[in-house]
């Protein structure tokens, strides 16, 4: 079975749900408030071991009554936890305001994800073993990328990087990433391309590929999925058509998908496929990790696709 460590953060959601976002200085009401388990590295952990992967986990909680939960939450569904350590005060925390339309706002704040040490990043990847894939994003110190990047490469690890939330990637960086994910607004944060459609899409790929990414991911929402690889490989994946309720971890869940499958060995348009399914499942329910499809009903959409 493929292993793949995930080095990223972990948070508790406060979700509220509204009609409209509120504008600045409004006061609205919400139909009512619900916590979950969350985090971008817990979520993409979470989907790659719904997916088949094995994973290990590495990061950090508080020592809050959010701490235990966030850690209990990937072990139920046999994550590997024993690599997140146990910080001092406050685990990290998404405030997260869901309109009708089914979109989101989130706040963070880093706790704990802010306090994760090189050292300990260090001594988990060696006592890991055989790694086949790291996924990576932007919810904890930069310093800890670069280093994982860096490991990765020494140790011919696969990295997946989601730069989440967005940032401008250091030019040296781009030749140290296997696979960069972007949505929309990240590839526009990233390339400085509007990011609109297919066309743009593969200006945006064209321009990551030639500062040193080996292969691109675009996800375009309604458009689908774009690959462009460094060979030449390029593939458009359609999405698949569903009623929109809650895009929360909709992204992770395409990522951890999209993992499991490719280090399992599947083809880039079949990873694309299954990955796009996952999504497409975790978006029509609310929540984060609550809305993370497993294995079963990510096969059972696609054979009901194929149909």
């Amino acid at each position: 079975m493929a292993h793949i460590a995930v080095i990223g953060s972990l948070n508790m959601d406060v979700v509220s749900e509204v009609d409209q976002f509120p504008k600045p200085g409004e006061t609205i009401k919400s139909h009512g408030t619900t916590y979950g388990c969350g985090g971008k590295g817990a979520n993409q952990a979470l989907a790659a071991a719904k997916a088949g992967a094995q994973v290990s986990m590495i990061g950090a909680v508080g020592d809050d009554a959010f701490g235990s939960v966030l850690m209990d939450s990937l072990a139920a569904y046999g994550v590997n936890t024993q690599h997140i350590a146990v910080k001092p005060g406050s685990s990290g925390l998404a405030t997260i305001t869901v309109n009708g339309e089914g979109e989101n706002t989130i706040v963070l704040t880093g706790g704990a994800n802010d306090k994760v040490e090189i050292d300990e990043v260090r001594t988990s990847l060696e006592q890991l073993g055989a790694i086949d894939m790291i996924l990576l994003q932007n919810e904890v110190p930069w310093a800890i990328n670069r280093f994982a990047m860096e490991w990765a490469q020494a140790n011919s690890v696969a990295v997946c990087f989601n730069p989440a939330p967005a940032m401008v990637v250091p030019d040296e960086m781009y030749a140290y990433l296997n696979v960069l994910v972007l949505n929309q607004t990240e590839a526009e944060c990233v390339t400085g391309i509007v990011v609109s459609g297919v066309e743009a899409a593969e200006a945006a790929a064209d321009k990551l590929i030639a500062q040193g990414v080996q292969a691109v991911i675009l996800t375009l929402g309604e458009a689908g999925a774009y690959y462009r690889g460094r060979d030449g490989e390029a593939v458009l994946s359609p999405a698949f058509r569903v009623d929109v309720v809650d895009t929360t971890a909709a992204g992770d869940t395409f990522i951890g998908a999209w993992s499991a499958a490719r280090t399992e060995g599947a083809d880039v348009a079949s990873g694309l496929r299954f990955a796009s399914a996952a999504a497409a499942l975790a978006v029509s329910q609310e929540g984060a990790q609550q809305s993370i499809p497993a294995r079963e009903e990510i096969e059972r959409l696609l054979g009901v696709q194929q149909h």
